[in-house]
């Protein structure tokens, strides 16, 4: 595209030297002059052609003068650059002209090489503002994508659990708190039957859009799959064979993935990769659990341990992501599986949401203002016996 200049000058002399001066460029259609021939001309060009990149005006002229067009252009065409011309012995509305926003001036009697390179600095200066706008422009977009994408991920991530909230055998609760606009962790809980509360953590690798959308993928998959009622070791496997196929950039999820019996306190689980949950009793010890598997989508026919625990009355389960250990200080120290233990103790015997709570300000604390980089997500689940 051909960059436009606008020339505002009474002089028909002007318009045949520029002609012949930029003769070749204007042949090649690298360059188009426009001419007016005073400033209330000129802004009707400029209102009839958004293409326009720089004005080239006199100073002098009649019906509007060159710096009242300098002023308008500057309230109504921001992106377009202005250079002036005057006499020589003009400094002062010349000075005035720099002070209403012009870019660069020249001065009659023309020296042409001067008037060549300024109007080619202000044309380079032109190209570099409207490429920053676009720039500008296509972040506000992705912005605007990444905006869209939180609603949609926030819609689908429950808050809360406010159909489990009326049980008597059992307590959960979860918190997330993004790093980014988007993020890959994710969590759920549910009833399979009146009897079983399947719940899930999960960590899928990578950051941004493309790790919100596999996200996305491996719960509704997993979801999908635990509704079926497969035990959590065949749900696993088989959302691996599935997410395997159709994963692409070798994208993978750590995924942990219980069952817990209301009636009897056992925990059926299955971890591909996940961290190791730890185990909080109700006399306030806590146990750590083994890591079995491996992430999902890695290798199409991984297999996963069928592991159990078994709670009693007031024993909990404290799931979490990597978020939480490898929160780093301003030293690039991680916040690590051993201080998140320590943690627990204090808080063991508190209220799911003050146990979460105490952790995450113990990460904050550890942190010390450093940057987050990663999503930190926990889930609890307190079981409290039968049901009466």
């Amino acid at each position: 595209m051909p960059h436009k200049i606008l020339v505002v000058d009474d002089e028909p002399d002007l318009k045949l030297m520029i002609g012949q001066m930029f003769r070749k460029r204007i042949d090649e259609r690298e360059l188009v002059f426009i001419f007016a021939e005073n400033g209330a001309e000129a802004l009707k060009r400029l209102e009839e052609d958004e293409e326009v990149a720089a004005v080239l005006t006199d100073l002098n002229m009649p019906e509007m003068d060159g710096l009242t067009l300098l002023a308008t252009v500057n309230v109504h065409f921001p992106i377009i650059i202005a250079v002036v011309i005057s006499a020589y012995g003009d400094m002062a509305n010349i000075r005035a002209a720099m002070n209403h926003g012009a870019y660069d001036f020249v001065t009659k009697p023309f020296n042409l090489q001067d008037l060549k390179l300024t109007i080619e600095k202000a044309l380079h200066e032109a190209r570099a503002i409207r490429e920053s706008i676009k720039v500008h422009d296509h972040l506000m977009t992705i912005q605007q994508e990444l905006e869209i994408a939180k609603g949609i991920q926030e819609a689908i991530l429950p808050r809360g659990f406010p159909a489990l909230s009326q049980r008597k055998d059992f307590a959960i609760h979860a918190k997330m708190i993004m790093a980014k606009e988007v993020g890959g962790d994710f969590y759920d809980s549910f009833l399979l039957d009146e009897d079983n509360l399947g719940f899930l953590i999960g960590d899928v690798s990578g950051k941004g859009i493309p790790a919100a959308l596999f996200m996305t993928v491996c719960r509704t998959l997993l979801m999908a799959t635990a509704a079926t009622g497969l035990s959590p070791q065949a749900c696993l496997e088989r959302a691996n064979r599935i997410l395997h196929r159709e994963s692409v950039a070798e994208m993978f999820a750590t995924v942990f993935y219980g069952i817990l019996n209301t009636r009897s306190g056992k925990v059926a689980y299955a971890n591909g990769g996940h961290n190791p949950p730890f185990i909080l009793r109700h006399n306030g010890r806590i146990e750590s659990t083994e890591p079995t598997g491996i992430p999902l989508a890695l290798l199409e026919n991984s297999a996963y341990g069928a592991n159990e625990i078994e709670l009693r009355p007031g024993d909990g389960i404290f799931l979490y992501t990597d978020g939480v250990t490898e929160a780093m200080d301003g030293d690039k120290n991680e916040f690590t599986a051993s201080r998140l233990e320590a943690c627990l103790k204090r808080h063991t015997g508190s209220p799911l949401p003050e146990i979460i709570q105490g952790v995450v300000d113990g990460v904050r604390a550890f942190s010390a203002g450093a940057a987050q980089t990663d999503d930190i997500t926990i889930l609890a689940l307190r079981y409290l016996g039968q049901r009466g």
